[in-house]
């Protein structure tokens, strides 16, 4: 599997497993309409349509794209990591129970760990 080549800062946060500070990433606040793709292996993830924003200052979806996300519980048991099921990219942690929107889930993910792709550029390759 051919992997991109990531920056170290993407690499603290998609290896290390690090996290970016709030508020900071790029795909936040972001509204176009197109599906998010894991950075270190272009699988696609999740669709725009199941963004939502939660104000917790990361990317929140309530849905992923069928079997692009593989759930493993941190260490120490408290929450759930979700990684790119492909390439093992760290992504974020999932939370459920919260309310935000009616599937009652919410993947919290960097913006660090994402490329975009809009519709249109999907339906022309």
């Amino acid at each position: 599997m051919k992997l991109n080549k990531l920056t170290p800062e993407e690499a603290r946060v998609i290896i290390e497993k690090g996290t970016e500070l709030p508020f900071t990433g790029i795909y936040n606040d972001y509204k176009e309409k197109g599906t998010y793709l894991c950075k270190q292996c272009n699988t696609p993830l999740f669709k725009s349509e199941d963004k939502f924003d939660s104000g917790c200052g990361w990317p929140s979806f309530d849905d992923e794209i069928k079997g692009a996300i593989k759930r493993i519980r941190d260490k120490d048991g408290s929450r759930l990591e979700i990684q790119c099921a492909k390439c093992g990219a760290h992504l974020g942690h999932i939370f459920e129970g919260e309310n935000f929107t009616k599937k009652n889930v919410r993947h919290c993910v960097n913006s660090i760990s994402l490329n975009f792709i809009k519709n249109e550029k999907q339906k022309s390759s």
